[in-house]
């Protein structure tokens, strides 16, 4: 695993990349998507996924862990997360993607680099995967926006 230093910036640079995504994702009915959560429709989540990724990241790149967590309470609006894998030129991440009302995160779990060597570069060689596997550029966030 990464230090603390490292994973922040891992995680700024996913959010950066992931924003659009979110974005995409949050389109979605949040009673309709707590519902595929609640029954385990983990192959609808992933199609939904897949097609919100599509439109911004190369076929395979982003995909959903199979796995969502729920926060609903009465007095507060429903937030979601879910876990989100990226995967691409020897870079791996495995992150949690919060989806709230208005807002986002990304919360890093891992990130596995096939050449040992990169530990010490990890936030570079996530960028450059990053960089090569979207469709686009990112939108850019401004400090401490939101998802």
């Amino acid at each position: 695993m990464i230090d603390s230093e490292a994973t922040s910036a891992c995680e700024r640079i996913l959010a950066a990349n992931v924003a659009d995504v979110a974005s995409e994702l949050r389109l979605i009915n949040v009673v309709d998507l707590i519902g595929y959560i609640t029954s385990e429709k983990s192959a609808t989540i992933e199609d939904l996924v897949n097609s919100a990724s599509e439109l911004y990241f190369k076929p395979g790149a982003l995909r959903y862990g199979w796995s969502a967590d729920l926060d609903i309470l009465w007095e507060a609006l429903p937030a979601i997360a879910l876990n989100m894998e990226f995967s691409w030129r020897g870079v791996t991440a495995f992150f949690s993607l919060r989806l709230d009302f208005d807002c986002g995160g990304v919360d890093l779990q891992n990130v596995v680099c096939e050449d040992v060597r990169c530990h010490d570069q990890i936030g570079l060689r996530l960028a450059r995967a990053l960089a090569d596997a979207r469709l686009a550029p990112p939108r850019r966030l401004k400090r401490g926006a939101a998802l």
